[in-house]
């Protein structure tokens, strides 16, 4: 017979099978027919390879090339160039992370090469249905070995120094378990699997019976040995059709092999094996409950003690471990606890299977060493989170498990630290969740499988959890109200202590450890009726719209424009955001990253529309102001002419106030003036919205500063009632290294404001930036257009973590400017004349992950090198000097900024009020816009006692749309911007306008998913006018 020189191995998992992996086989056994390869290459079918989210996969040996997404009409051509010219299918092989780089062969792919298989050992190189092929991989050789040169005890003792403990869930130690049962004292003593695997997303178990079937048989047949055993059952779920079917094949070739039934290996053994189908019960992953639905009985946990290595199935002892333990014990007995025992930690040693899942880039099943930090295997095995999106939280441990925070990615997973974050390992299931996942939501859905799952005979599991449901569902509704969080751990708390069985005592932890690390989002349900994911739908009408910090009618306004009807577009837009124009060129449009129509392609380019839209205003469109003699004979003050500054005056005029802004620069906009370089924000697009807020009853004193020119105790002497501070974050922070005071080192806010506001700032030929915000780009491409041959932007992360906008990242990138990144500076270095000459940097490399979700920045081995320039601008950090600027005034503060009541902006003094970047610290302008007028609201109530903001009611737009009509195909339509090379010595705007056709078509792409949930628009009451 003629010599293989090529393995071909295609994936027949359950997740591959699904996606066509036995049409892919067959193609290829037709095409190495076809091409007469038959004697020189073999198709293999093997059990799952692990990275299900890219299958069918292909592995080929001998040179280990790992095909993915391989399809039936890419086999003639994998065929062809690998197998007959040996040259790679590129398209077909993994990328790099990030780069246009080939990953070939599969030791090099992130997703295998961090994992160390044990459990999985066979899963993917083998056919399952051959046990000559599990045999050739030391197959039972483990069962021979104790069986002809081990007693009992020795197997027992090997189990207990390895460590190993139980993958079910409890993570109790299999080799005590095994010697309890083995020094019972019975006739009959049975060997017992789990192979229910009742969590929701897991399949580790299904994994290993339907690619490696022979490893829970041999290590059942050890413990069967060591415990004194003679029959065992394998109670596998009967939604696994293939994995019965393939655990079955292999338990009869076993008995053919003489390695099943009497006289194993003709040492006097016997022990056989029989497959007990169970229907799924999540109940029956409590031991005494399964052993019960294997008697026929009703899967009801019992009291323990006795435990079941006393009295187990038929009230005799019985040792039940799940499939994953029991494909731990050939290789330990084999090669031994030492060898064993130096994988893992301290306490919890070992491998760990974990079934990926959820918002993860590679989903599938890995094999991980514990201890493994819980951030690498999210990000560097799986690939992270996929369309840009932040990752939230991971929940381990299935139902009985916890959400695990973004802050906490640098913990260990292990059986210890796990749990003292209100998560358990359990049987392995990890489900990545980013911020489209509402935790609230995420603890209602486990609870209800729980109640689902419940046996219901005790009564904390029964009722507790019951009602734990209502109130979280409640809560979800939008019907949440004061004592809920606390009536939910106080629930938990009692049915942990009280429940009969584990399932029961941990069902509380999903809501518990969601209450523990994400409070916020429970009270904002509670006390705002706002659920920040987008996922509680009674809670808003359209996801863009909950996504905006100042709540705009984003379908609303996109449907208008639609229907070329601009002025009630932006009349509607300008209900609840007064700036329009400026947040259609600067705004970070968080509205876009919830848009229904991304699902389907890409979402709505909603800040272009609303650019396009005020574009088209011809005459001011302002909303409806309620004239208000009342309100207009009452003083209040706004410090600061920012964006929350600017908004809160507008509602307070729409509500008949006649406020005063004071600002303390020559002219208002604030840091939109000071900040925001002309070519994002031209000057007269801001002094267009701040003349509008004027005509409305706003007076603006500029040059008046805070703290300066008068006092907060100067404004209540002159009769204003209250006063609202939207002060910003104007002071820049220092680098805080050598060489940084004297000439040529500049903050970038200051830089910033020379030039927009005074009209003049001193640059440097080769200008070095530091920092990776928006502060940081702005100096650089504004350096670049007052002259600066030459730019550098040094960040001490990596690049993707540049906390500034992508979109002003790749426009630094096409004008010129280089990114330099894990660049840390150490020294300003400076020549004898003091001129500053270089930065001198330290490479950095990626530490631990930190309380952010990224890797922390730590000092790299490669020697420190030279940047050189002759100007550095410094953008690392924005600050606010608060008890200055309130004097005597006792507002109180947190890390700096004024605290604040987020729904009204009330701070410590009832009247005195703030919000914007001095109470949130520097964020963006649609947030300053939402802290205006939220603050404005709770001014109003806090002089009237009424409620009077009568822009919140939903309002009915009378477009026209078709519910039953196919969306759209048209193509998000592309922002136009000047010619790079052009534009970077210019201060002239950027982008370009659209054409009237683009921005119709584009606002038809918009899925209304508003569309039928307002049917009226409520009628104000008389309150509303007084």
């Amino acid at each position: 017979m003629d010599q293989i020189t090529n393995q071909v191995l295609v994936c027949t998992g359950g997740g591959c099978i699904a996606s066509g992996s036995l049409e892919v086989s067959a193609a290829f056994k037709e095409q190495i027919a076809g091409q007469g390869l038959s004697n020189f290459n073999q198709v293999i079918e093997t059990g799952c390879l692990g990275p299900c989210a890219v299958g069918p996969v292909v592995l080929i040996y001998p040179d280990g090339v790992f095909y993915q997404n391989v399809k039936v009409e890419d086999v003639p051509e994998i065929v062809s160039e690998h197998l007959l010219k040996g040259r790679i299918v590129e398209r077909l092989v993994s990328h790099a992370p990030g780069t246009d780089r080939t990953v070939a062969e599969m030791e090099d792919v992130d997703f295998f090469k961090r994992q160390v298989k044990i459990v999985l050992r066979n899963s993917g190189i083998i056919d399952p249905l051959k046990i000559e092929e599990y045999i050739a991989r030391e197959g039972y050789q483990a069962l021979a070995k104790a069986l002809t040169e081990m007693e009992p005890e020795e197997v027992v003792t090997e189990l207990i120094r390895s460590g190993l403990r139980g993958r079910g869930g409890a993570g109790f130690s299999t080799g005590l378990k095994w010697k309890f049962a083995m020094h019972a004292d019975s006739d009959l003593k049975y060997m017992l699997c789990n192979a229910d695997e009742g969590d929701p997303g897991a399949f580790m178990d299904r994994s290993v019976l339907e690619g490696d079937p022979h490893s829970l048989i041999e290590g059942m047949a050890i413990g069967a040995y060591a415990i004194g055993a003679k029959q065992g059952y394998v109670y596998l779920r009967a939604e696994y059709p293939l994995a019965i079917e393939r655990l079955q094949y292999a338990i009869d070739q076993a008995r053919e092999y003489g390695l099943l039934g009497k006289d194993i290996m003709g040492t006097g053994f016997d022990f056989d094996l029989e497959i007990r189908k169970g229907s799924g019960a999540f109940v029956c992953g409590e031991e005494t409950a399964l052993m019960r639905s294997i008697e026929g009985k009703r899967g009801e946990p019992r009291p323990r003690p006795p435990f079941p290595a006393e009295r187990g199935l038929w009230e005799k002892p019985s040792v039940l471990n799940n499939v994953e333990t029991l494909a731990n014990i050939a290789p330990i007995i084999l090669k031994g606890w030492e060898w064993y025992a130096s994988t893992g930690t301290e306490k919890s040693k070992g491998t760990k299977v974990f079934a990926l899942g959820g918002a993860i880039q590679h989903a599938g099943l890995v094999e991980v060493p514990i201890g493994v930090q819980l951030g690498e295997m999210v990000f560097e095995i799986g690939g992270g989170v996929p369309g840009g999106k932040e990752l939230k939280a991971v929940q381990l441990g299935g139902p009985s498990g916890g959400c695990i925070p973004k802050a906490n990615l640098n913990v260990p997973v292990d059986y210890e630290t796990l749990q003292d974050l209100g998560a358990i390992m359990g049987s392995g299931g990890c489900i990545v969740m980013d911020d489209d996942s509402c935790m609230v939501d995420v603890a209602r859905f486990f609870l209800d499988f729980i109640q689902d799952e419940s046996c219901g005979k005790c009564v904390p599991c029964r009722v507790g959890t019951k009602r734990m449901l209502e109130i979280v569902t409640g809560i979800c509704n939008g019907e949440g109200k004061e004592g809920d969080i606390e009536e939910l751990e106080t629930l938990g708390a009692i049915i942990k202590d009280t429940a009969l069985c584990g399932l029961g005592q941990t069902a509380p932890n999903p809501v518990l450890s969601t209450i523990r690390h994400f409070r916020h989002e429970y009270e904002a349900h509670i006390k705002d009726h706002y659920c920040e994911a987008g996922v509680c739908s009674s809670m808003f009408t359209s996801r863009c719209t909950n996504a905006c910090p100042a709540s705009v009618n984003v379908p609303g306004f996109v449907s208008l424009i639609g229907e070329q009807r601009f002025d009630e577009a932006l009349r509607l837009h300008r209900e609840r955001n007064p700036l329009a124009s400026i947040c259609g060129r600067v705004c970070f449009h968080p509205c876009e990253s919830k848009c229904l129509r991304g699902g389907l392609d890409d979402p709505v380019a909603i800040r272009s529309l609303k650019r396009f839209m005020t574009e088209q205003e011809s005459q001011m469109q302002v909303p409806e102001v309620r004239a208000n003699a009342e309100n207009a004979a009452r003083k209040v003050a706004v410090v600061g002419s920012g964006p929350a500054g600017l908004s809160c005056a507008y509602f307070l005029a729409r509500l008949g106030y006649k406020p005063t802004i004071f600002e303390k620069e020559t002219s208002p906009g604030g840091m939109l003036v000071q900040a925001i370089p002309a070519y994002r924000l031209p000057r007269e697009e801001l002094g267009r919205e701040i003349s509008m807020i004027e005509s409305m009853g706003a007076t603006i004193e500029t040059g008046k500063a805070l703290g300066k020119d008068f006092t907060l105790a100067d404004l209540k002497d002159q009769g204003y009632q209250a006063v609202f501070l939207g002060v910003g974050a104007p002071n820049g922070t220092g680098l805080g290294i050598s060489g940084e005071e004297g000439e040529g080192v500049t903050e970038a806010l200051t830089f910033l404001r020379d030039y927009n506001v005074n009209g003049t700032a001193w640059v440097g030929q080769e200008v070095a930036i530091v920092g990776g915000g928006n502060s940081a780009v702005d100096a650089a491409r504004t350096a670049l257009r007052l002259g600066a041959k030459h730019v550098n932007i040094l960040y001490r992360r990596q690049r993707d973590q540049m906390p500034a906008w992508v979109e002003e990242i790749i426009a630094a990138d096409e004008e010129g400017i280089t990114v330099l990144p894990l660049t840390a500076p150490k020294e300003i270095l400076r020549d004898a004349a003091g001129k500053v000459t270089g930065v001198l940097c330290q490479q950095m490399a990626l530490g631990d992950y930190d309380k952010s979700g990224r890797r922390r920045p730590v000092a790299g081995r490669n020697p420190d090198f030279t940047v050189p320039c002759d100007h550095v601008i410094a953008a690392v950090g924005q600050s606010l000097d608060a008890r200055a600027l309130v004097g005597d005034q006792a507002v109180e503060l947190r890390d700096g900024w004024f605290k604040v009541d987020r729904a009204t902006g009330a701070t410590s003094v009832e009247w005195i009020f703030a919000g914007g970047d001095a109470a949130t610290g520097p964020a963006s302008v649609v947030e300053a816009v939402g802290a205006g007028e939220r603050a404005a609201a709770g001014i109003d109530r806090y002089l009237t006692g009424v409620d009077h903001a009568f822009w919140r009611r939903d309002i009915v737009v009378d477009t026209h749309f078709d519910p039953d009509a196919d969306p759209v195909t048209t193509q998000r339509a592309a922002v136009v911007c000047l010619d790079p090379e052009a534009r970077a010595c210019t201060f002239d705007e950027v982008e370009l306008s659209w054409s009237m056709e683009t921005a119709c078509g584009e606002a038809k792409r918009c899925l209304r998913c508003d569309y039928g949930k307002v049917t009226a628009s409520p009628v104000a009451s008389e309150a509303d006018g007084k």
